[in-house]
């Protein structure tokens, strides 16, 4: 079962990464909304490259937390198929 946990733990530090990167994206849509309203073209191209740059690193994240809940699973339905000592 320490192979399961292990597994686990790591999912809730990607868990935590992903809900941080959602956040930080959020915030700075929301900048880029209000800078677009100041019409400041310059660093409202600033902005949207980060923004670009967050959505590439939102979904690698999201690749690697649905390959560790994948392999979560698998640990799981492995530990359990062990019989009992």
């Amino acid at each position: 079962m320490n192979h399961f946990n292990r597994l686990v733990s790591e999912q809730m530090m990607t868990m935590e990464k992903l809900l941080y990167l959602q956040a930080e994206l959020e915030r700075c849509q929301e900048i880029e909304h209000q800078l677009q309203s100041l019409q400041k073209e310059t660093e409202l191209e600033s902005v949207q490259y980060e923004i670009n740059q967050m959505k590439k690193e939102l979904k690698e994240i999201q690749e690697i937390f649905e390959k560790q809940t994948e392999e979560v699973i698998q640990s799981y339905r492995e530990s359990n198929l062990e019989p009992s000592l």
